[in-house]
């Protein structure tokens, strides 16, 4: 008894040391984080591709060409190729040619289209390296052990970061929000050494992130709030700031030309000088700043987000009470879900309400603060100063995702998180040290309830981890966790008629075509099951609708005719061959008569649809 009461003790003494006593560098802090982040966010080893990881990787030519020697596409044309893998004239603009580097080096060396979890390991390891990092940044600037270790920890198991660290598509903010990380660890360096880093540092970010573009005007500021506390010898404050934002500036000058010359992507329509000819100055003057960045032409589709179709100050007022949910979510995450689909986040009927008047405050009242510290930065302690940098670098860091400047593809998605998530931990980490400090009378209290909420954080984490299990798993959570996703009923329903149960299929696709009746897929889905229940007939009509709807959507109209085929409905006497060529006929040079007439031509020959035209399968690679 007194052996093993020794070796507690020694075990204590030694884990004391590790935290407490010796500065936290990277390496000591990489190697507790590595396991936290296995523990919380680790997928089955069986796990398949789910959601976009299908795209990202099986159908990702560039990724995939590696493994085959006729292919021309080799490494270097990651840099001529969007996130998908696709060319610049069929890409919806996602530039991100680190994260691909990364794919492919992994399908080179094996990990293949058999499982994604050697993909989804890169991230767990990078977050943890992201952790570290953020750990040794506070106590370069505090020299507080156990306000670094508190802000790296909360990092680390914050739980709003699942989607991005367990998801494999999320490899993009991880890496990019090393990169700006990075770039913030620069500035502890000389002012001549700084410079370079700062430069090299912003290059890979923004090649991994398009978001990561923040850091260009933040790092000045980061710079201006911390140069007394990382160089208090001599800190010159105002050239480390300028030569900082001029070292970031540039680098992002240098990725945006090289982008437009290696990535030609097409220009977003409503950016051009023609369109905005009768606009106010600053709207034109926006307008000429995003032609030079090359926005590439974004997909508007109101199903993933329905602020597309709002005015600008309902959009804003939505957007608002997104950011509301977002800072919420970080301190209680307990429902988090891969998808916001319509009608789940819908435009506000109102401008003003409590969710959009409390997100204006946290948009409004943190940069404030951080000026008013900026004033007073002679004066400010250690800790304000780097508040007021935190403050701040919340609201520069998430503006860009948020739907205010411009509207995005996407209404709300936990991963835009990643980057402000890295201050919300540091403050987080200061008030814990701070209430450590101040309440030695209740001191185990106050421990006792750190403790909790860090657990509770991983119980969110590793509850929504566990969401990643398959795909079926992940759309079954994601229609409970957004019960008015569209979106999410559907793909439950697809995953559920992949393994054989169409009457649960039939019941979903029923719920998705409720929640969004003029959106074509719920519409052609819910036709298809029936039609796949020998129920054609009463198939007809929402095929029909759902035809009609998106006439060039070829995949819905595919799936849709080859399936009627089968079941004998475009034989030459039937009634639905007839309208079928009339609703065709109706919307001649779209894709809709293009198949029919091509079906009801050579169906006998094809079996149907064109082999060609046919939809790529559930879990398959790139169609041929």
């Amino acid at each position: 008894m007194g052996n093993m009461r020794k070796r507690i003790a020694a075990i204590a003494r030694w884990v004391r040391g590790y935290f407490v006593d010796e500065p936290p560098t990277f390496l000591a802090a990489w190697v507790p984080f590595c396991v936290l982040a296995i523990v919380l966010f680790t997928r089955h080893f069986r796990t398949n591709f789910i959601f976009d990881e299908q795209e990202a990787l099986l159908a990702n030519p560039y990724v995939r060409s590696v493994t085959d020697p006729s292919s021309p596409l080799h490494w270097r044309h990651a840099f001529t190729r969007d996130f998908w893998g696709l060319p610049a004239d069929r890409s919806i603009g996602s530039y991100r040619p680190m994260p691909d580097l990364v794919w492919r080096f992994l399908w080179w060396i094996g990990a293949r289209d058999q499982s994604p979890f050697l993909h989804h390991w890169v991230n767990v390891l990078l977050h943890a390296a992201n952790g570290a990092i953020v750990t040794m940044l506070v106590y370069r600037t505090t020299k507080d052990r156990r306000a670094s270790w508190l802000s790296g920890t909360a990092f680390v198991a914050c739980a709003v970061l699942t989607e991005a660290v367990s998801g494999v598509v999320g490899i993009a903010d991880v890496m990019g929000a090393l990169g700006v990380l990075l770039c913030v660890c620069a500035l502890s360096r000389p002012l001549l050494v700084m410079a370079p880093l700062v430069f090299l540092a912003t290059l890979f970010g923004l090649a991994s992130k398009e978001s990561a573009l923040a850091i260009v005007p933040m790092i000045g500021v980061v710079a201006f709030f911390t140069s007394h506390l990382t160089h208090p010898e001599s800190p010159k404050r105002g050239a480390r700031s300028l030569t900082a934002f001029a070292s970031a500036f540039g680098a992002f000058v240098v990725y945006v030309e090289a982008r437009k010359r290696l990535f030609p992507a097409p220009l977003q329509p409503e950016i051009l000088a023609d369109a905005v000819a009768g606009k106010p100055p600053l709207a034109r003057g926006f307008a000429a700043l995003l032609r030079w960045y090359a926005q590439p032409s974004l997909p508007r589709d109101p199903l993933n987000n329905p602020l597309i179709n709002a005015d600008s100050a309902h959009r804003i007022a939505g957007a608002l009470r997104v950011y509301a949910r977002g800072i919420y979510q970080v301190i209680n995450p307990w429902t988090l879900s891969g998808d916001y689909s319509a009608p789940q986040e819908p435009i506000p009927s109102s401008l003003v309400f409590p969710e959009s008047v409390f997100g204006l405050l946290l948009l409004v009242l943190p940069v404030l603060v951080s000026v008013w510290i900026a004033i007073r930065i002679r004066r400010a302690s250690v800790h304000a100063a780097l508040i007021g940098a935190s403050l701040l670098w919340i609201v520069v860091f998430y503006l860009p995702v948020s739907n205010i400047p411009m509207v995005l593809p996407t209404v709300r998605a936990e991963r835009f998180w990643y980057f402000p998530a890295i201050a919300t931990s540091i403050l987080l980490g200061l008030l814990f040290s701070w209430i450590l400090e101040h309440a030695p009378k209740n001191r185990s209290l106050a421990l006792g309830a750190i403790s909790l909420f860090v657990a509770y954080q991983g119980l969110c984490a590793r509850k929504h981890a566990n969401d990643y299990t398959d795909d079926l798993v992940f759309w079954d959570a994601t229609r409970h966790a957004v019960p008015r996703s569209a979106k999410a009923h559907l793909n439950y329903s697809v995953m559920k008629g992949a393994r054989g149960d169409l009457t649960t299929r039939l019941d979903a696709n029923k719920v998705a075509l409720e929640l969004a009746p003029e959106w074509p897929m719920a519409s052609v889905y819910y036709a298809d099951t029936l039609c796949r229940l020998h129920r054609a007939n009463e198939a007809w009509p929402h095929y029909k609708s759902g035809f009609l709807k998106g006439p060039n959507d070829i995949g819905l109209i595919a799936l849709g005719l080859q399936c009627l085929w089968d079941e004998g409905l475009l034989t030459p006497d039937s009634p639905i061959r007839d309208e079928l060529r009339s609703d065709a006929d109706t919307n001649d040079g779209t894709w809709l008569a293009t198949l029919v007439s091509d079906i009801l031509e050579n169906g006998e020959t094809n079996k149907g649809v064109a082999p060609k035209y046919r939809p790529r399968g559930y879990n398959e690679g790139p169609k041929e």
